[in-house]
């Protein structure tokens, strides 16, 4: 997997990815676009998204709708790296078994979501549920 960042002007540069999409970002705290970091909290939700509503799915749970609310901390002083990050799902759909959501959202975060597999190494990620009946 590779990929390509160009400047643009100012703050704003353009990341390319190998299966030709394109992002822009803004170094100045997200005021033309989303910031680096924000992109970070944003791949760690969709990643592990991806994983929830296919393990419920492969569960046989009726999940209509999944949003995933990321939460962090950041170092105050540079390098501002996450010290912590929370993700809240919300699950809805017919009948669910609330013990199977939690036990495919602690899969993602502990074994399948690469994102948040490689931010737990130095950010303590924590996780919560809700789940909502359609």
């Amino acid at each position: 997997m590779q990929s390509r960042v160009k400047w643009v002007e100012g703050m704003t540069f353009l990341g390319q990815s190998d299966s030709g999409h394109s992002v822009v970002m803004d170094g100045n705290g997200g005021e033309k676009a989303p910031s680096p970091m924000e992109l970070v909290l944003m791949a760690a939700g969709g990643c592990s998204s991806v994983d929830v509503v296919d393990g419920l799915k492969s569960a046989a749970q009726q999940v209509v709708s999944c949003e995933a609310a990321l939460t962090s901390q950041r170092r105050d002083e540079a390098p501002r790296y996450f010290t912590a990050v929370n993700v809240h799902f919300t699950v809805t759909g017919h009948q669910l078994d609330s013990k199977i959501v939690e036990r495919v959202v602690a899969d993602s975060l502990e074994k399948y979501c690469s994102v948040c597999l490689m931010l737990g190494k130095g950010v303590e990620m924590t996780h919560s549920i809700e789940v909502i009946e359609a």
